[in-house]
């Protein structure tokens, strides 16, 4: 053979041992396999039998348990329906208890009704007894035994209403005189006398023929265009200028103390003069009336009313100058609020406007509280200083104690020696003649003029008026005194009828 032979004789030898090899180990893996399946299959039977097994074991565990709860459940039955029956027993017994107690009720309510039968009968019959006995019926008597009943305690109120009065009287005299003291002593403002006239001096009387001027040009423009007059006399190195209206006579005082000292007088300097006057004294009264505003401390003023206010200044009122008045109404009236715990600044600012009406009375129709009012509304003001203004003159009734307090403060101010232009004499005399009015009616025990003349108090005799007297006694005297008498503001009339019963306990 050939080496190639040979060759491929080994090689193929050598392929057929590999194949031989490869098919014995196939066959001893294919062994293992075949082992290997056979032990997970005896396991997965083992595991599926222990499954089975404890699956068994629970299931049994759970049905023992289900009986235990079950058995637990009869035996909550057995109990609850012990329960109940023993209960059903205990109703049936409190039913047959409630009704044997009705029934002794039904025997008792009967015995009842029978004894009130009779106890009626019986009260009836004593009734009918004692009516006629006392002789009246029962009816009268209760009405008799109410009426003094009412009678009784009516006294007893009275009496104690008029102890409680008397020392609530006393202890608020005695209180209101401590801080009227006190308040009028704090403030205590110069009073000046004001009048009608004003004087201007000259430098010589030469001075005076000027302002006459040519055929009496000079003095009728002057007049003509500030509405004052002149007075031209004997006096010398003087000119009297006369009006009601304080600012139109200080337009003119100013104007000719100016063409004066300029020393041209003629009808066309004359007029530029006086307007320049009025300018100024324009000016003068915005200046006065927020001076007044913050002496007072209040802000906030309306710009009209601050010149209302200043005009104020030029205004006077029985010969007091109206703006020096209300400053000090303000003041007084601020001083009682903080005494009495009362609003201070309402106080202070409702005495401030309380105569703003006064400074266009003069040119408009109505009363200086009506146009006050007005004047406040106007300007926005608040409720409670309207009303404070509308009642310092009892034209309404005062609701606040602050409305009070500026009646009260008007009063004072008004009424300090020397605020007004009357004199002693004439102040006294007046009194007196009130007096004289009131004493002249039959049946008046007293009689006293108080507070300053606005006030006259009547005590009359008790047994000889009544209620419906009494009220026509204050109407007639009140007309007489208007009829006969000139004085300030208003007059009260207040009629007193005291009736008193004395007793003696022995």
């Amino acid at each position: 053979m050939s080496g190639l032979s040979i060759i491929l004789l080994v090689v193929a030898l050598a392929l057929l041992a590999g194949i031989v090899f490869q098919q014995s180990r196939y066959n001893k893996l294919n062994q293992e396999t075949v082992k290997r399946n056979s032990e997970l299959t005896e396991k997965e039977d083992l595991i599926k039998k222990e499954a089975i097994i404890k699956a068994k074991e629970s299931l049994q565990e759970e049905r023992e348990k289900l009986n235990e709860d079950e058995r637990d459940r009869r035996r909550e039955l057995n109990n609850l329906e012990n329960k109940l029956t023993r209960r059903e027993d205990s109703l049936e017994n409190k039913i047959q208890d409630v009704t044997n107690k009705e029934s002794q009720l039904d025997r008792k309510e009967l015995d009842l009704e029978q004894k009130e039968n009779y106890l009626e009968e019986t009260i009836q019959k004593q009734i009918g007894e004692l009516e006629r006995i006392a002789g009246m019926s029962r009816d009268d008597a209760k009405n008799m035994l109410l009426e003094q009943l009412k009678h009784d305690l009516a006294q007893e109120q009275m009496q104690l209403i008029r102890e409680n009065e008397s020392q609530i009287r006393d202890n608020a005299l005695e209180k209101s005189k401590e801080i009227l003291s006190t308040t009028m002593q704090r403030c205590m403002m110069d009073q000046v006398v004001e009048s009608t006239v004003s004087v201007v001096s000259l430098p010589n009387d030469e001075m005076k023929g000027r302002i006459i001027g040519r055929e009496g040009r000079n003095i009728r423009t002057l007049e003509t265009l500030t509405g004052v007059d002149l007075i031209i006399d004997d006096t010398p190195e003087a000119v009297v200028l006369s009006c009601f209206d304080p600012v139109r006579r200080e337009i003119a005082k100013i104007a000719l103390e100016k063409l004066i000292q300029d020393g041209r007088i003629h009808p066309v300097r004359i007029e530029e003069v006086v307007e320049k006057s009025r300018e100024e004294v324009e000016k003068k009264i915005i200046a006065e009336g927020e001076n007044a505003a913050l002496d007072m401390g209040i802000m906030g003023l309306n710009k009209d009313l601050i010149k209302h206010l200043g005009r104020l200044y030029y205004r006077t009122s029985y010969g007091q100058n109206v703006l020096k008045h209300s400053l000090e109404v303000g003041h007084v009236a601020g001083m009682l609020a903080a005494e009495l715990g009362a609003n201070v600044y309402v106080a202070k600012r409702a005495g401030l406007l309380h105569d703003i009406g006064k400074a266009v009375d003069q040119t408009q129709e109505g009363t200086h509280i009506q146009l006050g009012v007005e004047l406040a509304t106007r300007f926005g003001e608040k409720p409670e200083i309207i009303h404070a203004i509308e009642a310092h003159h009892d034209d309404v009734t005062a609701n606040t104690i602050e409305a009070v307090l500026i009646k009260l403060a008007d009063a004072i101010s008004a009424g300090r020696p020397g605020a007004r232009r009357d004199t002693l004499e004439i102040y006294i005399k007046r009194l007196q003649k009130i007096e004289e009015v009131v004493n002249g009616y039959e049946g008046i025990k007293q009689s006293f003029a108080v507070q300053a003349g606005r006030e006259v108090r009547v005590i009359v005799e008790s047994e000889m008026f009544d209620d419906l007297a009494s009220q026509k006694l204050a109407r007639d005297i009140a007309k007489k005194i208007e009829d006969e008498l000139d004085y300030p503001g208003q007059i009260r009339v207040t009629v007193v009828r005291e009736f008193r019963t004395v007793e003696i306990a022995k």
